[in-house]
C-alpha cells in the first residue's frame, strides 16, 4: 500500500471493518500501524495514477487523504472494492456492515458461528482440498466447486441436507469467507441466479486468503510447458538469488520473457533445463533497502523483492543500482501484459 503515512510502497496486512481499514506490518502484530476511516469515503477502482502497477485501486478518506492498494492479481482486487463500497454504503445508510444484516436476510441461525466453521473448512487434513480446475480453456489455480462445498458441509454433519447448505453457503459467500471464481459463480452472486451460491460442478470459488489466481492454459502438460517457453526474451542475466525456502544466496542465470510472464533460473555454469520459474502474473516487484531477519549487506541500493500471486517472496541482488532499476522495469513491464 501506498497512503499519508508512506512515500514508497509497503506490503502491509489489511483488516477491514465496520467502520474503517487497519493495517499492520504484519499477520501476527498485535496493533495495527494506521487506520483509513470509511465515514465519508469515496473509492476508486481501477486506479490509473500508477501506470506501472497493475491492480491498484484508491480510497479517499473524509479529508481528501488518498491512500492506494495494490492487489496481487484482479479478482483479489474486485472482492476488496466491492466489499468496502458495502462497508460504506452501510455507513452511509446508518447500517451496520454485512455481518448482521446478512445473516437476518437469510435467517442463519444464531449458533452458527461462521468464523469457526470457515477454519474448519480450511483445516489442511479435514478440510475442503484447494484443487487446480479448467474450465473454459482458463485455469483456476487453489479453488474448489460449489458442490464439494455442499458435500463437505453435509459429511461434517454441520447442515440437514442440501437445501440447508445452501443457505449456509450463501451466507458464508456474503460475509466474504468465500469469494466466487469465474462467470457462472460470480453471476450468481451478483443477483443472476435463484441463488447466490451455486451447488454445481463448475460453478468455482476459493478461500479469500488463499493463493488463488486464474491463467489461460491447456490440458495438454506438454503443450503448457512449450508455452511457458514461447516468449520473446526481454531480459537475462545473472543475479544472486535467495531461496525462498532456505535462506542462503546462490548466483542464477535468469531469462525473463514476456508471454507467458515468467523468470526462469538457471545454473549459471550451463544446462539448458531451467532450476525453477517465479510466475510473475499478478506479481509485486519493488526495491529494498535491506533483507529482513537477516544481516544488513555491505552494499545498499541493490536488492529489490519479487511477491508472487500466492504470497511467496524471492530476493534478488543486482550488480547495481541501474542495472536494479533495470530488472524492476522489466519484470513490472511483463507482469502487465504477459498472461
Amino acid at each position: 500500500m501506498q497512503g499519508s503515512m508512506f512515500n514508497t510502497w509497503k506490503p502491509m496486512w489489511v483488516v477491514l471493518l465496520e467502520d474503517g481499514i487497519e493495517f499492520y506490518k504484519r499477520k501476527a502484530d498485535n496493533s495495527p500501524k494506521g487506520m483509513v476511516p470509511l465515514k465519508g469515503s469515496s473509492i476508486n477502482s481501477p486506479c490509473q495514477d500508477f501506470g506501472k502497477r497493475m491492480f491498484v485501486f484508491k480510497l479517499t478518506a473524509a479529508k481528501q487523504q488518498d491512500h492506494f492498494f495494490q492487489a496481487a492479481y484482479l479478482e483479489e482486487r474486485d472482492a476488496w472494492v466491492r466489499d468496502i463500497k458495502k462497508a460504506i454504503h452501510c455507513i452511509d445508510g446508518g447500517q451496520r456492515f454485512a455481518r448482521k444484516s446478512t445473516r437476518k436476510s437469510i435467517r442463519l441461525p444464531e449458533t452458527i458461528n461462521l468464523s469457526a466453521l470457515y477454519l474448519s473448512m480450511k483445516d489442511p487434513e479435514k478440510g475442503i482440498k484447494e484443487l487446480k480446475l479448467e474450465k473454459d480453456k482458463k485455469v483456476f489455480n487453489h479453488c474448489f466447486t460449489g458442490t464439494s462445498v455442499i458435500d463437505w458441509l453435509v459429511s461434517s454433519n454441520s447442515i440437514r441436507n442440501r437445501k440447508e447448505g445452501l443457505m449456509l453457503a450463501s451466507s458464508l459467500l456474503s460475509e466474504g469467507y468465500l469469494q466466487p471464481a469465474g462467470d457462472t459463480s460470480k453471476a450468481a452472486a451478483e443477483g443472476l441466479s435463484d441463488t447466490p451460491f451455486l451447488d454445481l460442478s463448475d460453478a468455482y470459488y476459493y478461500f479469500p486468503d488463499s493463493g488463488f489466481f486464474c491463467e489461460g492454459n491447456s490440458s495438454d502438460d506438454d503443450v503448457v510447458l512449450k508455452e511457458e517457453f514461447r516468449g520473446i526474451v526481454v531480459k537475462q542475466g545473472c543475479l544472486l538469488k535467495q531461496g525462498h525456502r532456505r535462506k542462503n544466496w546462490k548466483v542464477r542465470k535468469f531469462v525473463l520473457r514476456d508471454d507467458p510472464a515468467y523468470l526462469h533460473y538457471y545454473d549459471p555454469a550451463g544446462g539448458e533445463e531451467p532450476l525453477g520459474a517465479i510466475h510473475l502474473r499478478g506479481c509485486v516487484v519493488t526495491a529494498v533497502e535491506d533483507m529482513p531477519d537477516s544481516k544488513k549487506y555491505d552494499v545498499d541500493n541493490i536488492l529489490f523483492e519479487i511477491i508472487t500471486a500466492n504470497e511467496i517472496h524471492y530476493y534478488l541482488q543486482a550488480a547495481s543500482s541501474a542495472e536494479r532499476t533495470e530488472w524492476i522495469k522489466a519484470i513490472q513491464a511483463v507482469a502487465r501484459t504477459g498472461k
